[in-house]
């Protein structure tokens, strides 16, 4: 296999059972001969490690390696992963996304094309938790000026050299909901990234994923991120020189999850700060900060109703409402006898 080289993929995996099958055949039917497969599993208890089990020791057992046992989330698992792997080439799927055919034997080929290029990312599907098509989350050709305005990657369409991962070092754990984000970063940094025009993965979004789940939590940490890429000597120049579009794209970044998360107000707050900071990135999500005006205008309005209940409420019970209850029975409407 002079010229297949070996593809690493990893599998983080915790109480995931009812999509864990379909994430482990996405992997093992690729068309590309040369892969090596992990799967980590943090401790499940719902039957994930039983299918893991007879995946391993199945006559047609594509596993390479395998754990389950207590983590500290995401990222240690991933690193745990990473720590063994041996493949020139690297990636990670998570236990509810999936593969498309075809897509590892793409990835090798893209780098083989672009032997200066360290990273590279597709456009990724959507799909819900019945692997229905819900979404096409297309990305255009972004560097490092782009990914630090926050411009965001699918994760499951990106593979890596194993080269630039060495030299930038594994996830950090100190992020859970922007972990790759970040490290997309610092590859950026010291290498050329490439987009193919092309659908490596599909994202499943469904009530327990990370995305839907925690939304409001993801746009925190993107104020983290900002503030840790004004701690890196390699980012200052750049960061200086682009500041206003970097905290216009936190801001727009925080304003699409809060909305997501429901968090109307805060949605149009944050999409209002992005317009302010910079105009042009507010407003590519132009129907997005429409529909948070809106939601806030209807939030305002039942602020404004619930008040006047609430004082009409308290009228009631007031003395005073008595000598109206007197007066109202004068109006336009009654004959006055003289």
């Amino acid at each position: 296999m002079e010229n297949q080289p070996l593809v690493t993929i990893i599998t983080p995996s915790f109480n995931q059972a009812k999509f864990l099958s379909a994430t482990y055949k996405s992997v093992i039917s690729q068309s590309y001969p040369n892969i090596e497969y992990f799967i980590v599993d943090g401790g499940s208890t719902d039957g994930s490690v039983e299918l893991i089990r007879e995946w391993a020791t199945s006559a047609k057992n594509r596993l390479n390696w395998w754990v389950s046992e207590k983590d500290n989330g995401q990222a240690e698992a991933i690193n745990k992963g990473f720590s063994r792997s041996n493949g020139e080439i690297v990636a990670w799927l998570n236990s509810d996304d999936l593969y498309m055919k075809g897509a590892v034997e793409k990835a090798v080929n893209a780098f083989q094309t672009n032997p200066d290029v360290g990273l590279i990312f597709s456009n990724v599907f959507s799909i819900d938790a019945d692997g229905n098509l819900i979404n096409a989350m297309r990305y255009r050709e972004w560097g490092l000026n782009d990914l630090m305005a926050f411009n965001i990657i699918g994760q499951p369409g990106v593979f890596m050299r194993k080269e630039a991962l060495d030299a930038v070092g594994n996830l950090d754990p100190v992020y859970h909901y922007l972990l790759d984000h970040q490290l997309w970063l610092r590859i950026a940094v010291r290498y050329k990234i490439k987009y193919v025009d092309d659908f490596f993965a599909a994202a499943r979004f469904h009530s327990e994923a990370k995305n839907v789940a925690l939304a409001a939590e993801f746009g925190q940490e993107a104020f983290r991120i900002v503030d840790w890429m004004k701690s890196q000597p390699d980012l200052l120049q750049t960061f200086a020189a682009n500041r206003r579009k970097i905290l216009a794209g936190a801001f727009r970044f925080s304003a699409r999850y809060q909305l997501d998360g429901g968090e109307n107000y805060k949605s149009f707050n944050h999409y209002l700060k992005s317009f302010w900071f910079h105009p042009p990135t507010a407003l590519k999500e132009l129907s997005r900060f429409a529909y948070s005006f809106l939601s806030y205008l209807t939030m305002v309005k039942r602020m404004k109703e619930n008040y006047l209940q609430k004082r009409l409420n308290q009228l009631t019970q007031d003395k005073m409402y008595e000598m109206y209850k007197d007066l109202s029975d004068f109006d336009a409407g009654h004959e006055i006898e003289g």
